[in-house]
């Protein structure tokens, strides 16, 4: 099995975030099934390979380069085009094609999706982000009515409803780093998350949404927007509540409400066992070996299946004309 290198800009500073946490991890993942390990390329780091300084080894055909930082991938994959790539994908709707030498790992369902009609020749899997153990219900006394963290925030939650439900409940606002986010996520009743104004900003979409997951798994109740990969797990009215429901008076109403009722009991954790490592690094393991298999492929065989490109959609779009014209014409 090739040895993987996931590529990564840096892994501290300005390069610290949530993506970055979530393909650490999938690096240890990785490294359960075969040898892995973390190469910068922005970023000189004295403990970690620089991708320029890995570049100049002489045969890499037997190492898998793993792509993931967005905005970045475009110029990645044109760096690295005579080699083994694979793109670890979170979010989507980034304005890059790629070609069918390179497959695709998803991290939701609405990822694979999207890439499904983007590349339709490439190989895509789909494996979900982690939601590690420490992620469980303690049954402690919450102490915190509803709990919000800034970053990613809509405007409309953070200027509007927010101050609202300060004036009538007990609210805790997080806009720094958390070291115990499971501890966190116990004491809190309601946890409130609303990503699509930011998301919509950035132009593209929530990868997966850890947060809602982490704070559901805790035993939270969770009033979320539903965009993008929260999609895949999130369902309004059985396991949440809508964000941003058509007014502000409305969104009070039903939290204040909630909170009032009785506590209600943990998901079940098969609810959670497709996000836990037992089934994780089993779908790993496939998706691992089909892309040797592939590899080894793609050394006999060029790719011989046309692509999807704008030129030939239009084609069989022309195509699709005159066929039916034709066959109206020589019915009349």
């Amino acid at each position: 099995m090739r040895k993987l290198y996931f590529l990564v800009p840096g892994t501290d500073g300005k390069f610290a975030c949530g993506g970055l946490w979530a393909e650490l991890k999938t690096v240890n993942l990785a490294q359960q099934i075969c040898s892995a390990d973390v190469v910068t390329y922005r970023q000189r780091e004295t403990d970690k390979i620089f991708l320029d300084d890995l570049l100049k080894a002489k045969n890499l055909d037997d190492v898998i380069f793993v792509i993931s930082w967005g905005f970045d991938i475009a110029q990645l994959a044109a760096k690295l085009q005579k080699y083994n790539v694979v793109y670890h994908a979170h979010s989507a709707g980034y304005r890059f094609r790629l070609p069918a030498s390179i497959p695709i790992i998803t991290v939701s369902r609405n990822t694979m999706g999207y890439w499904g009609q983007k590349a339709p020749n490439s190989l895509i899997y789909y494996l979900p982000n982690q939601i590690s153990d420490e992620f469980q219900n303690l049954h402690l006394e919450r102490d915190i009515d509803v709990l919000v963290q800034a970053r990613k925030s809509s405007e409309y939650l953070m200027q509007a409803l927010i101050p609202e439900l300060q004036k009538k409940c007990r609210v805790f606002v997080v806009n720094s780093y958390v070291e115990d986010l499971p501890g966190l996520f116990n004491r809190a009743k309601i946890y409130l998350y609303d990503s699509a104004e930011y998301w919509a900003q950035q132009g593209v979409s929530e990868g997966f949404g850890l947060q809602p997951m982490e704070a559901l798994a805790c035993g939270c109740q969770v009033f979320s927007s539903v965009n993008g990969g929260l999609s895949d797990y999130l369902d309004p009215g059985f396991n949440c509540h809508k964000i941003a429901g058509y007014s502000k008076e409305f969104d009070t109403q039903r939290i204040l409400k909630l909170l009032e009722s009785p506590v209600k009991g943990t998901l079940p954790e098969q609810f959670f066992a497709e996000y836990r490592y037992e089934n994780i690094i089993k779908r790993f393991q496939v998706i691992l070996a089909e892309l040797n298999e592939f590899f080894d492929h793609k050394i006999q065989q060029q790719s011989n299946i046309p692509e999807l490109t704008k030129i030939r959609v239009a084609k069989l779009f022309t195509q699709s004309i005159y066929s039916k014209v034709r066959k109206k014409y020589f019915r009349g």
